[in-house]
């Protein structure tokens, strides 16, 4: 596949990027480029292998689920200026 300057100017168009005129057949040279080694990724099978996340099998190291802070709503509450129910009370912003 190969793009002429004006498709590069309507790619340009599209993502809202400006370009120098002097710079275009370079752009559209690269563009070609990418675009060409895109369809040849595309034409390989890849029906026989597996999907994964990252390319090394490693189990993801997570840390214990334990409480480190003591609850403190209480006093939180206590310097809230209108609090009922346990919850805070804010003037209404949505009609």
């Amino acid at each position: 596949m190969s793009l002429s300057i004006d498709q590069v100017y309507e790619i340009a168009w599209l993502a809202r990027l400006a370009i120098d005129a002097d710079k275009a057949a370079a752009y559209a040279r690269d563009l070609t480029g990418i675009l060409d080694f895109v369809e040849e990724m595309n034409a390989v099978d890849t029906s026989e292998v597996a999907p994964m996340a990252h390319p090394l099998d490693q189990a993801q190291r997570l840390r214990p689920d334990v409480v480190t802070e003591t609850d403190q709503r209480e006093l939180f509450q206590s310097c809230a200026p209108l609090v009922e129910a346990g919850l805070y009370l804010v003037p209404k912003v949505i009609e």
